[in-house]
């Protein structure tokens, strides 16, 4: 036998390893060149080479923000490589579908669909519905989706972000939207669908005019009138979509499709349960139209007494007057047409009296009144309901009704209810362990909205402590603040000394040094001189700096400028005892701490001995602080003429100027000075917070609230004249603050009820209790900056209306008159009529009715009553009138 049959043949040899070449077109972003490269692999070499994919992208990912370059190049390869090499379809998808792989890009689809070519049309379905059932991506791969679909013949995904990918290609196609629908094949599957999302599909809100090539409503009407679609499905689609709920923009597009559907009378007979459920409780817009059939069905006698009492006993209990009129108006129409139905209607026709709005008791009363019948029942039920009117109607209800329907007399006095007063509540002492330093430290540091109480404890910790022992402090600290990009070698470059807040301080006791020196604290103030923003952000910091430096150098035992009160508020003999033990232990107040110090002590003439008694400069400065030398800058009103500024057009109004505070600017460091110059009220938007908070302000000046609402002034009537926000933040801190309550105050009050948003006016309401909580509220002062207001057209009377109309719902009867008093001559002797006018005599007459307040008739009030007509303005005026007329006749008994 040969021996070389024996041997073992040699292995063949094998191509190269083709993964360097693969990988540097991933790199590059040749996404095109992939598919000839990935195809000839076969498993094995796919899966090393996935290894490899996924090593590239963990190195990617790893680099940060630094390399974003190369990894918006290589994302789109590593997609298309990886979902060559994935083998299941979840982990397919799991790939194309990563966050960090996508960012903003979309897929390369026709790359995608020639690698996968190869796969199972079984796993080609599986793989669509998987990337379907994403949420973040799903609308995005909607067109790669729909060809795995076609490839695998399979069932369309109906997920949301497949329909909202689905209805945004269509109208790309640049033919009519209902053409589109007729060629796609997805059409009769998905067109049901668009009802059942989560959030309205995004294209349904392109409604454009009906007779648009893009209108969804006259395109799915369309073809329904056809016969592509179910009438039936979209009907029921609409409605049920609508009894879903959500706010007026999002049913717009549903309720369209429905108004175009255009239902028969036989269609709207059939969904009369849905129709009385969303007068009850949809939108305003969907519950108009939900009356308009019920209404119709109603004329047409399909409505029976009892479906209409039931709707009217919703409808009529929804704050929009529109509506109930409306539904007044359909039962006086139903009596009419029936008068037997008044048994059952007539009851719910008296719930109507218990209507906040008088004309609407009236018209009430009137529709009782016109079809009373002659039933036990019915007059006993009307009489029952009759006690809920207001006086100005329970005169005529008596007349009706009999005695019956007089309430029985109130011996009760009206109590005015406000809110607690705010209280000063005391500030907790700085932790006593490094332990709980460090944790504090700590979560202020990583925390967006640490309070001031957090923010001065933790500071007055590091400080104490790096006193005690800064080596153990620093030793706890640094693990907690592992993660802080300062103390990274590599970024650490970037660091300066404006570090923002405690980790200024915290940087000082790890003595982690600048990279470079910082700007000038002065340059942070002087590019927005306009602006209160800066200057407390300059002074801020430059207390920091302080400690920071003091830590470095030699810590204090303490700060003299920890606040007493959550308010940031300093008692002044605390303050006293404070330097007492400096001088004890021989330390130096730093001219920072001190200064903010003063700023923040509460100024109380008697501790004044105490403070002189010390016999140090600080204890001098303190004295004269407490007497004439700390007295708050003088405020100036004037009236900001109207100007174009900051991209907004001011009109004319009221704004505050501020005057010197001389010491301020002689004996202060030179961070603060800028809170002691003269400023003229900035005219435009303030676009420089510096991340300056609400409460932080206040804690720096919390005995200086007139400063502050003059410098907060023009946030607040940019809420009033413009769309600003949160500017009206600052009015309940003030009102908690110290110092005087003057016209500064008053006047940012006044403004902030007139704001636009609701929140914001919530805010001046809440202001204003506190402030009367306190007795602190001047009404004939407020009701005066109101009138002002209202006159410059700055505070619009329904924006007031409903401020006032909260403050009185708490039980603030009284404060809400006085302050109505004041405010109503400017508009009832004014040339003009502004529009709201008549709400605000009526939250008046409510008032002046509930508190049985005795007052002189306002200015022009029996002119407005004298006009004669039926407007709301002279109905309202006439009843004020009566109600201050019946007090004082009461009083006079």
């Amino acid at each position: 036998m040969n021996a070389t049959a024996h041997q073992t043949p040699a292995p063949a040899p094998q191509p190269d390893a083709p993964a360097p070449e693969i990988l540097a077109a991933v790199r590059a972003g040749r996404v095109n060149a992939l598919p000839g490269l990935l195809k000839p692999l076969d498993r094995q070499q796919r899966r090393e080479l996935l290894a490899e994919l996924k090593t590239l992208r963990a190195d990617l990912r790893s680099q940060g923000w630094d390399n974003w370059r190369e990894r918006d190049l290589a994302s789109r390869g590593l997609v298309v490589a990886g979902a060559a090499c994935s083998t299941g379809a979840a982990a397919t998808a799991s790939w194309m579908a990563a966050r960090d792989l996508r960012r903003w890009q979309a897929l390369p689809t026709g790359v995608l669909l020639d690698v996968l070519s190869d796969r199972e049309p079984r796993l080609l379905g599986d793989l669509a519905h998987r990337l379907a059932a994403r949420a973040a991506t799903a609308e995005q791969d909607y067109r790669l989706i729909r060809e795995l679909v076609g490839l695998a013949g399979c069932a369309m995904p109906t997920t949301d972000g497949c329909l909202e990918g689905w209805a945004s290609s269509l109208p790309s196609q640049r033919i009519p939207l209902v053409d589109a629908l007729r060629k796609d094949p997805y059409t009769a599957q998905l067109v049901p669908c668009l009802f059942e999302t989560a959030e309205p599909i995004a294209a349904l809100n392109w409604l454009g005019e009906p007779t648009g090539p893009y209108h969804w409503p006259t395109a799915l009407s369309t073809l329904t009138e056809e016969g592509l679609l179910d009438r039936t499905a979209l009907l029921d689609g609409c409605t049920a979509r609508l009894l879903r709920g959500g706010t007026a923009p999002h049913l717009k597009p549903y309720l369209t499709i429905l108004q175009a559907l255009n239902p028969t009378a036989q269609e709207e007979r059939e969904r009369a349960a849905d129709w009385i459920a969303l007068a009850a409780d949809a939108p305003s817009a969907v519950a108009g139209h939900a009356q308009q059939v019920l209404a119709r069905l109603a004329a047409a006698g399909g409505l029976t007494p009892g479906l209409l009492a039931e709707m009217s006993s919703t409808v009529l209990f929804r704050p929009e007057k529109k509506l109930v009129r409306a539904q007044l108006v359909l039962l006086g129409r139903e009596l009419v047409r029936d008068p037997a139905a008044a048994r059952e209607l007539l009851p719910v026709v008296g719930e109507a009296f218990g209507h906040p709005d008088t004309d609407i008791q009236e018209r009430a009363l009137k529709l009782a009144a016109a079809h009373l019948v002659p039933d036990p029942e019915v007059h006993a039920e009307l009489a029952f309901q009759a006690h809920l009117l207001s006086p100005l109607h329970r005169s005529r209800a008596v007349e009706l009704l009999g005695p019956d329907a007089a309430p029985a007399a109130d011996t009760t006095p009206y109590r005015e209810i406000l809110p607690p007063p705010p209280a000063q509540v005391p500030l907790a002492p700085a932790p006593e362990s490094v332990e709980e330093t460090v944790e504090l430290v700590a979560a202020v540091i990583n925390s967006r909205s640490a309070s001031v109480e957090e923010y001065e404890r933790a500071l007055d910790g590091l400080v104490r402590h790096a006193h005690r022992d800064r080596a153990a402090l620093a030793a706890a600290l640094r693990p907690a603040l592992a993660g802080r990009w300062w103390l990274d070698p590599v970024q650490s470059r970037h660091y300066t000394s404006e570090l923002p807040g405690l980790e200024h301080v915290a940087a000082a006791v790890l003595d982690a040094r600048p990279g470079r020196q910082a700007r000038p604290s002065g340059a942070l103030a002087s590019w927005h001189s306009e602006c209160h923003h800066p200057a407390f952000h300059v002074a801020a910091h430059a207390r920091l700096a302080e400690a920071a430096r003091y830590v470095a150098d030699g810590p204090l035992p303490f700060l003299l400028a920890f606040p007493t009160h959550t308010s940031g508020s300093l008692d002044p003999r605390t303050l006293i005892e404070r330097l007492t033990a400096y001088a004890r232990l021989g330390a130096t107040p730093g001219p920072a701490d001190f200064a903010q110090a003063l700023l923040r002590t509460r100024r109380d003439p008697t501790a004044i001995p105490a403070a002189s008694a010390l016999g140090t400069p600080e204890g001098d400065r303190l004295a004269a602080w407490l007497g004439e030398d700390g007295l708050p800058a003088a405020v100036t009103r004037r009236n900001a003429p109207a100007r174009a500024r900051h991209f907004d057009v001011w009109p004319e109004h009221l704004t505050l100027d501020t005057g010197e505070r001389p010491t301020v600017l002689r004996g202060f460091p030179e961070p603060f000075r800028a809170l002691g110059q003269a400023r003229r009220t900035a005219t435009g938007r303030c676009w420089d917070g510096d991340g300056v908070g609400d409460a932080a302000l206040v804690a720096a000046l919390p005995e200086d609230r007139e400063t502050l609402a003059a410098w907060s002034l023009t946030a607040i009537t940019s809420c009033a004249l413009h769309d600003g926000r949160g500017g009206t933040a600052v009015l309940p801190l003030l009102a908690a603050a110290g110092g005087p309550a003057g016209p500064a105050l008053h006047l940012a009050v006044a403004t902030g009820l007139g704001a636009r948003h609701a929140e914001d006016r919530l805010r001046a309401v809440d202001a204003l209790l506190a402030l009367a909580a306190r007795g602190e509220l001047d009404a004939v002062r407020l009701g005066t900056d109101l009138g002002e207001q209202l006159a410059l057209g700055a505070v619009k009377p329904n924006r007031l209306a409903d401020s006032l109309r909260t403050a009185a719902a708490t039980g603030a009867c009284t404060t809400t008159w006085a302050v109505l008093a004041a405010a109503l001559p400017a508009l009832l002797t004014g040339t003009a009529e502004p529009r709201g006018t008549g709400e605000l005599l009526e939250i008046a007459a409510d008032c002046v009715e509930q508190s049985l307040v005795t007052s002189p008739h306002p200015d022009g009030l029996a002119a407005a009553a004298a006009r004669g007509g039926r407007s709301r303005l002279v109905t309202q005026a006439v009843r004020l009138g009566k109600a201050l007329d019946r007090n004082g006749e009461s009083v006079a008994a």
